[in-house]
């Protein structure tokens, strides 16, 4: 199969790394000297430093070259390419609309459009709706994947042969792929899960700095983080529900396999956010020294503005935001939390 993946961040990266091994793989980079680099060094060296490519790995920094490998028609009409896009959500709609019709394409990024409130799917049906689409997604660190350790994800679409494409891209013995006709619930959960580990981080980044401090007394503990959790799973589950997907969607790898990665995993961004919040750092501050996407900082206004369009209550979600706008502070943010009034559990 011939791949294209488009974006040399350190998940298209690993992933391309995995599938070079069987496959045509194609990396894409839009700066030039990058590529270069990547060449020189046989490695990426600002993405995934640890990794190295493997000598089979095509790196381009033409978009049109790279594009063409994946949709070049085989000479029997053998539909045989995959377009991987793996840029930030920011920039998926500009990736979608250059690409030709017909073409197969699975993108990496979770969250919801800025500005829009759209999903991937709904940006795709907007921009080019004769695009074949779908979301590879799940609980997975970039590093762990390009080393090989066991992962699995899930491919969801509408379009059953292409979950199926994905399938024969990337499963292997160390990377399982499971396949899911539920893309919204999929998106809805990579999406949400970003924004409740920065709560989870927050309130862990609390619970350290008390104890550094001496004066545990009532900083949030490890029951604090289980709730967030777990809360956090119910109020991923109402807006999926309210946009269309499937509950059990969400009992899955792209629901309760994700948030619990990354709400949890020291490798994740969303988290060291939250972590670095509540250590008393401005917001501009932590995303300038991370030097990398933290999708749930953007995104959290807009999965709040898509629930409350849908009348979907969800607390947590508002108390990041509010905590990232700098209107509550992460310790006026735990207490605004606990001190909600009682309820039936749903």
């Amino acid at each position: 199969m011939k791949i294209s993946v488009l974006g040399a961040g350190a998940w298209g990266t690993a992933l391309a790394i995995q599938a070079a091994a069987r496959h045509e793989v194609v990396l894409w980079a839009r700066d030039a000297a990058a590529v270069e680099a990547m060449r020189a060094q046989g490695r990426n060296s600002h993405y995934l430093p640890e990794a190295a490519l493997p000598p089979s790995l095509a790196l381009e920094s033409d978009l049109a070259l790279a594009v063409a490998h994946a949709t070049q028609v085989h000479e029997a009409g053998e539909e045989r390419g995959l377009i991987i896009v793996a840029t930030p959500m920011a920039a998926l709609r500009a990736m979608l609309a250059g690409l030709p019709d017909g073409a197969r394409v699975l993108w990496l990024c979770k969250g919801f459009e800025a500005g829009t409130g759209l999903l991937g799917h709904e940006i795709a049906r907007q921009v080019q709706p004769r695009l074949r689409v779908g979301i590879l997604s799940g609980p997975s660190f970039a590093q762990e994947v390009a080393a090989g350790q066991p992962t699995a994800l899930v491919a969801a679409s509408e379009d059953e042969a292409l979950a199926l494409a994905a399938v024969e891209a990337f499963h292997s013995e160390r990377l399982r792929v499971y396949t899911s006709n539920d893309p919204v619930g999929v998106e809805v959960g990579g999406a949400v899960k970003n924004v409740m580990a920065i709560a989870v981080g927050t309130a862990d980044g609390l619970r350290l700095r008390a104890e550094r401090a001496g004066e545990i007394g009532d900083a949030p503990g490890l029951n604090a983080r289980a709730a967030l959790i777990t809360r956090g799973l119910a109020e991923m589950l109402r807006l999926g529900l309210a946009l269309g997907a499937r509950g059990e969607t969400f009992m899955g790898l792209s629901g309760m396999g994700d948030l619990v990665l990354t709400a949890t995993g020291d490798l994740s961004r969303n988290r060291r956010v939250g972590l670095l919040l509540a250590e008393g750092l401005p917001l501009a501050q932590i995303l300038r020294d991370l030097g990398h996407v933290a999708e749930g900082v953007y995104s959290a206004p807009t999965v709040l503005a898509r629930a409350q369009a849908k009348g979907v209550d969800m607390p947590i979600t508002a108390a990041v935001v509010a905590v990232l706008e700098g209107r509550l502070s992460p310790a006026e943010a735990v207490e605004l939390l606990m001190s909600r009034q009682s309820r039936a559990e749903i």
